[in-house]
């Protein structure tokens, strides 16, 4: 048998950057990777797969979500903190 045949699926991650401990989606932060957004991200709170999450910390435990239709005074949402067993991958 030649080693180059394998029957196990290609990894899909291949080219794709890692994903960081701490990331935003607001490009104001200083945690916005721009480079991470080409891609579809997915964030697990707890076991359940959340898709509305704004900042995420996995080494922290913890996740910004939008707090219902509330707004500061500058217009972005107002986040409330969630805490938990946080999970981030590529879809």
């Amino acid at each position: 048998m030649n080693d180059t045949t394998t029957s196990e699926p290609v990894n899909d991650d291949q080219g794709r950057p890692a994903l960081p401990d701490r990331l935003s989606v607001n490009p104001r932060s200083p945690h916005y990777v721009k480079d991470i957004f080409q891609y579809d991200v997915g964030i697990k709170l707890n076991g359940k797969e959340r898709f509305d999450i704004e900042e995420y910390c996995i080494s922290e435990g913890w996740v910004k979500a939008a707090a219902a239709k509330a707004l500061d005074r500058r217009g972005q949402p107002l986040l409330m903190t969630l805490k938990g067993r946080v999970e981030a991958f590529y879809r």
